[in-house]
């Protein structure tokens, strides 16, 4: 069972001493600050339990620290210490939230029943946030829905693995539903209390993922005004989902890396690492073993992260749960959308059948929601069906290449592909990289590998004669 950490801040170095040793003495956690702008620092840094504070210090005195700190967490649980002149501020502190004071000199059995009174306070409250969320997570329970063998195993899967705080690696196709698997392993696992933090490193520019990720210290930089917490610090004691982690550039495959390693993470501006208790899960869309295979994913990365694997089969591996996945969503939207009676046409499903729904559950379930915008009568029937469901594009094929004899450049087609997308789409970088399936920063960095111009609507034009024929 973990300690319970304490922070005590106080000015009088000697009574620091003596309050330190008094609650390890009674196997708590203490860390201890000389000021209130320390102790705000600490608290903000580290899980704190509870916190007590001198009222007058320098820097920054007990009032400010507690509104400062109940401003970052409104539960905070802060006892407040002061002398017998200023017992009004200490009552003014608890009509400010504070849970209650101790007056000098602090007497050790005083101290010991104030901190037990709080720290019983402390738990009860993280009891009803607990039960708030497991109630709240089990409205959501049946969001992985499923009967088939494929989800049978998926389901075993997430609760042998979910016993455990090893590090997931979960892959599928997009629109599985991989990360609504994460909070699944998250929400059955002894973390289920605390944060679930999720991240789409492809969403976020590279220039910010870093400091997204890891945060920052006041100063750091230009532009950093403020201390700023990560997400690695905010899914402190639970789970860190890095969704598209295929997407991380190489510098940020190295930091995550040591985190992994030494479960310590490098905040910006600050020279020490700082300990962090977070399990990850992973997931991607793509061959992460390939990439790695291909060097372009690090591979002793890739290990770390592969602890335990899992697949999210497809919805065209799982047919036979897609009526059940019908009715959930018609259900859900029909309630939503105030038509509580719609039905699905026998027809309708056997379309469904003969899908092949590339855009999976999320396809799925966009369907079902446009159908109940869109449905005039109690019956959804085959005519209500958009046109695709009959004439579905082209399964996706690798692309015709015609290879010359003498062998041809993998360097200069890599370029020839780029520079052609970038024409194709106008020098428009985003469209360019969904239309070659690759993220943005993924394009950027070969760009600038290969150094192709980035002017705004502007590509740079194919060589005339080329080796080979895509």
């Amino acid at each position: 069972m973990d300690k319970k950490k304490i922070l005590v801040a106080e000015d009088d170095a000697s009574l620091l001493r003596v309050l330190q040793y008094q609650l390890e003495q009674r196997g708590y956690e203490v860390l201890t600050a000389e000021d209130g702008r320390r102790a705000l620092q600490i608290f903000e840094l580290y899980g704190i339990d509870l916190v007590i504070t001198d009222l007058q210090m320098p820097e920054m005195d007990g009032l400010e620290l507690l509104e400062r700190i109940r401003t970052l967490s409104p539960d905070a649980i802060v006892v407040m210490i002061t002398g017998h002149g200023t017992v009004d501020s200490a009552v003014e502190a608890m009509r400010k939230g504070a849970f209650d004071y101790i007056t000098k000199p602090v007497h050790p059995q005083e101290l010991a029943l104030t901190v037990e009174k709080a720290l019983t306070l402390r738990h009860l409250l993280d009891e009803n946030r607990n039960l708030r969320q497991v109630v709240e997570e089990s409205f959501r329970r049946d969001e992985i829905l499923g009967n088939s063998p494929a989800m049978k195993r998926l389901f075993e899967l997430i609760a042998q693995v979910s016993r455990t705080d090893a590090t997931v690696l979960i892959t599928g196709e997009s629109g599985t539903g991989k990360e609504l698997l994460a909070r699944a392993i998250h929400r059955n696992s002894a973390r289920q209390g605390k944060p679930f933090i999720p991240v789409n490193c492809g969403a976020i520019p590279e220039a910010l993922l870093e400091s997204e990720l890891f945060g920052y210290k006041r100063g750091a930089f230009t532009g950093a005004q403020t201390d700023r917490a990560g997400k690695f610090e905010a899914a402190h004691r639970g789970t860190l989902f890095l969704d598209e982690v295929a997407e991380l550039q190489p510098s940020l495959q190295v930091k995550l890396l040591r985190v992994l390693q030494d479960g310590k993470i490098d905040k910006l501006g600050v020279p020490e690492p700082l300990p962090v208790d977070v399990r990850i899960v992973a997931a991607t869309h793509r061959d992460l073993r390939h990439l790695a295979e291909e060097g372009r994913f690090r591979e002793d990365l890739f290990y770390r992260l592969n602890v335990v694997p899992i697949r999210v089969p497809t919805l065209r591996e799982r047919r036979e749960d897609i009526p059940a996945l019908a009715h959930h969503f018609l259900k859900q939207y029909g309630g939503r959308h105030q038509k509580p009676n719609l039905k699905l046409s026998r027809e309708v499903f056997a379309a469904f059948d003969r899908y092949t729904w590339p855009g999976n559950v999320r396809e799925l379930e966009n369907l079902l929601e446009r159908l109940v915008i869109m449905a005039r009568d109690d019956v959804v029937c085959v005519d209500d069906l958009p046109p695709e469901l009959f004439h579905p594009a082209p399964a996706e094929v690798g692309p015709v290449v015609r290879i010359p004899e003498g062998g041809l450049d993998l360097v200069g087609v890599e370029k020839m592909l780029i520079e052609k997308a970038l024409e194709i789409n106008h020098g428009n970088q985003s469209r360019a990289a969904r239309f070659l399936n690759i993220s943005r920063n993924t394009l950027l960095y070969r760009m600038q590998k290969f150094g192709l111009a980035r002017e705004k609507g502007s590509a740079r034009k194919p060589e005339s004669e080329s080796k080979v024929t895509v």
